[in-house]
């Protein structure tokens, strides 16, 4: 039996729970961690989730962040004090799914990279042409114009009138998605898109994005910036450069095996290859990002190794997708759902 993780606080006070008639408002209460979702939280949230679909009385659930901040993400702090007291053999990553509609936040990145890991893919591969590529191996900020403008949110709320569209969908008594889309309407509004947009790039994105290889892209991107002098060309190809060369060559390989998959077999996949990446056979990249990011502060040069993209064979590629070569592994199983939306099921 694996010994339990580090923690032993009760989980319900990091999720707290409102009902408000047919409504459910979950708030994510880690403020000082920016939210970031801990193995207790990811537990709690999925036993609220099941038990809300189970009851025909709970009709619409709100996620929100208490703070300054919605989610920063998985706690990579608290993932690796676990793996460090009961060991990698006795760790198993979570997660938890959704469908829903998506208010734009005023920031977002997925900055993984970074970090010597890999951004999710289902959503990057389907964004417009190859923006998907761009976002998810330079890890650029994305404000809420651009968010909208690409399809990561179906709304923009700005923040003041939050407060004002949470009373309102607590009043209304339906699980339709047009109707609650509908509300959310009266509150949103078109942000303004800045002309330093990276959107206003999406023709050198796609030429420069599309290439088969990361050494491609680099090198598409060098010869625009021969061509042109523009400061966004030279601020992504530096954050390509500093970016773990391991992580964006498995990134792109898979954006790109996303663009071909459904919900349900990228979480499979990036189950696999997030079990691969904290094993650390292959490359320690993921601890030496945590090392410099979030011990070291940036103040310390991160040492990817390998350090160069040549140095990352295909077949050190293939390895984070294939299966764990342990007896005790298994492949993500997901749950059946036969009693989703037509349209959720259409995703997975």
């Amino acid at each position: 039996m694996a010994p339990p993780l580090n923690s032993t606080r009760p989980n319900t006070d990091q999720v707290l729970v409102e009902e408000k008639l047919s409504a459910r408002i979950l708030t994510l209460n880690r403020p000082s961690q920016l939210n970031a979702l801990s193995s207790q939280m990811i537990s709690r949230l999925l036993e609220l989730f099941v038990a809300y679909e189970e009851d025909s009385n709970v009709k619409l659930v709100i996620v929100k962040g208490k703070g300054r901040a919605f989610c920063a993400g998985g706690d990579i702090a608290a993932v690796f004090q676990d793996i460090k007291e009961v060991g990698f053999e006795f760790y198993r990553p979570n997660g938890v799914s959704s469908h829903h509609n998506q208010v734009a936040v005023e920031v977002f990145a997925v900055p993984e990279t970074a970090l010597g890991l890999f951004p999710p893919s289902h959503f990057l591969s389907r964004l417009p042409g190859f923006f998907g590529e761009y976002v998810g191996l330079t890890g650029t900020r994305l404000d809420g114009a651009e968010m909208l403008a690409c399809g990561l949110a179906t709304h923009f709320v700005p923040s003041e009138r939050l407060y004002l569209l949470e009373k309102a969908l607590c009043k209304v008594d339906s699980s339709d998605p047009a109707i609650i889309s509908a509300v959310i309407d009266e509150y949103s509004q078109q942000p303004y898109m800045t002309e330093q947009s990276a959107y206003h790039r999406l023709n050198v994105i796609d030429r420069c994005f599309s290439r088969r290889t990361v050494e491609e892209i680099i090198f598409a991107l060098e010869s625009e910036a021969l061509n042109k002098k523009d400061d966004w060309i030279s601020a992504t190809i530096q954050s390509l450069k500093g970016a773990s060369p391991t992580s964006l060559k498995i990134s792109l390989r898979s954006i790109r095996q996303g663009r071909l998959q459904g919900v349900g077999q990228c979480l499979v996949r990036e189950y696999r290859m997030a079990c691969n990446a904290m094993q650390g056979k292959v490359s320690k990249d993921l601890f030496e990002g945590y090392r410099a990011i979030l011990l070291a502060k940036n103040k310390n040069p991160k040492k990817w190794e390998p350090s160069k993209l040549e140095l990352v064979s295909d077949a050190m590629v293939a390895t984070y997708f294939s299966m764990m070569d342990n007896e005790d592994w298994e492949d993500l199983k997901l749950p059946a759902r036969s009693n989703l939306p037509v349209y959720a099921i259409a995703k997975l």
